[in-house]
């Protein structure tokens, strides 16, 4: 600030404009900056419902990685994201798995149906294909029969949309946080 004749002039107002001006979101460098974080910010939502998939949901076990099927994005056109469960069209590479038969040598029993084609495929799935599997304990199912007879119901646990909400509320403090600090950085 200087005074000049009684007139007050104020200096550095110009660099002080550029600086907000690089704060606006048409601004393609603090855009970017914005969708790297949101991206930064669900990366660990989505790494903390994968975990409690995988330890909540009775799927220690889960040889086949159906946890995996947990998924984000973030938006294009707009400042923000989602997290969900992935409903994949398509399935990827398959790989057969056998699971470990649990028969002593010399003791009598086991399947003595065949497996079908159909078996045989969601047998094949592994990580994100398995998606379906974290949407079934989600939701449950109605009763399932085959052509071998009643495979019963699974019971839904909803545990997806309570869980992705509170860690969605768990993010927005945390984007909150870190947008405070790179607008900080800014100004520095």
């Amino acid at each position: 600030m200087d005074i000049r004749n009684g007139t007050v002039i104020i200096t550095g107002l110009d660099a002080f404009e550029k600086k907000l001006k690089q704060l606006e979101t048409t601004n393609p460098g603090f855009e970017k900056r914005l969708r790297s974080v949101i991206r930064q910010v669900l990366g660990k939502v989505r790494a903390n419902l994968q975990k409690d998939a995988q330890s909540g949901l009775d799927m220690k076990s889960d040889p086949r990685k159906a946890y995996k099927a947990v998924r984000y994005a973030v938006y294009k056109r707009i400042l923000g994201g989602q997290v969900n469960i992935l409903q994949s069209r398509r399935a990827g590479a398959m790989q057969l798995y056998e699971p470990p038969r649990k028969l002593r040598e010399g003791q009598r029993g086991g399947n003595r149906m065949p497996r079908g084609k159909r078996t045989e495929q969601l047998m094949s799935y592994q990580g994100k294909d398995r998606g379906f599997i974290l949407r079934f304990l989600n939701l449950g199912t109605t009763t399932r029969q085959s052509y071998g007879g009643n495979r019963g119901a699974i019971r839904a646990r909803n545990w997806f949309g309570p869980r992705s909400q509170q860690e969605l509320q768990n993010a927005a403090a945390n984007i909150q946080a870190i947008i405070d600090k790179v607008i900080n950085d800014e100004f520095v």
